[in-house]
């Protein structure tokens, strides 16, 4: 045996190479770290600068700062006047007005008296005319009018002082306020129920117009006289027999939220109540 031989034979086995590649989960793991950590910095967060020349602005939700129309300033603003200061009680009747369920019912009402438009009136004066040349006994029978609505300012109050008015409704939000402010008292005086409701454009649906300050009911077919009768003792209930209790009602007053926190945090420091205070500055106003 030579010595080659024997020097392989003697010598401890070789370990054998490790695969380049990497075998086995672990090292599937160890190539996704090694990945990662080459490629950690390859985009690097940068944060946005919004100076002048920078990036663009993100959008905002500006209408806080927007300038609105004028015609919108001023309708905020009236009503925010009305109500801060105080309002004289002929012009605060005016918001207390017909609970929703009774308008309702009186809207349905009146959709049954609406006026005719221009064409359903040829229709009608046509029909009668054509009646007419054939029997003279048909003219006098549908000479009468359809019963409908009245409306119109001078018109209504032409109908209440000759007390043919069985009804009157008027809207709350006529501008301006004097045009209806002495109608409750007329009405009351000739002894006509009358009812404030809400939004003038939906009396003006009535009458085909686009608002309507003042509607009245004078008169109604016989199957619709219970229907009015009960409008009509709502209307006593909630407006005419009122009349004394809101003719000594005053409205305004009512102090921004900015303010009320002002109050209590003074009622606070005083260790007194928000009440307290609101009192005492009623009573030094009076004075």
């Amino acid at each position: 045996m030579s010595a080659f031989v024997r020097r392989v034979i003697a010598s401890p086995p070789k370990k054998a190479a490790a695969n380049p590649f990497g075998s086995g989960k672990g090292s599937k793991k160890a190539k996704g770290r090694k990945h990662d950590a080459q490629y950690e910095n390859l985009f690097e967060t940068q944060p946005k600068n919004f100076h002048i020349g920078g990036a663009v602005q993100p959008k905002r939700d500006l209408t806080h700062v927007m300038k609105w129309p004028k015609y919108v300033r001023l309708q905020r603003q009236k009503v925010v006047l009305n109500k801060r200061l105080k309002v004289p009680p002929a012009v605060n009747q005016f918001n207390h007005t017909l609970d929703k369920n009774t308008a309702t019912q009186l809207f349905r009402f009146l959709n049954k008296y609406r006026p005719e438009t221009k064409q359903e009136k040829q229709k009608r004066i046509h029909a009668t005319a054509e009646k007419a040349a054939a029997d003279r006994e048909a003219k006098d029978k549908d000479a009468k009018r359809p019963i409908y609505v009245r409306h119109g300012l001078n018109h209504t109050v032409g109908l209440v002082e000759s007390k043919k008015a069985s009804l009157v409704v008027i809207a709350n939000d006529v501008d301006p306020i004097e045009l209806v402010i002495y109608l409750p008292a007329l009405c009351r005086k000739m002894g006509v129920p009358y009812v404030i409701v809400k939004n003038k454009s939906r009396l003006g649906t009535v009458v085909h117009q686009k608002t309507a300050a003042v509607l009245v009911v004078t008169e109604v077919k016989k199957e619709d006289e219970k229907e009015l009768a009960t409008l009509v003792s709502a209307a006593k209930a909630n407006f005419t027999e009122k009349y004394d209790e809101q003719r000594r009602r005053w409205g305004g007053g009512v102090k921004s939220q900015r303010s009320t926190q002002k109050l209590a945090k003074r009622a606070r420091l005083a260790g007194t109540t928000l009440a307290a205070v609101q009192a005492a500055q009623a009573g030094a106003a009076a004075q």
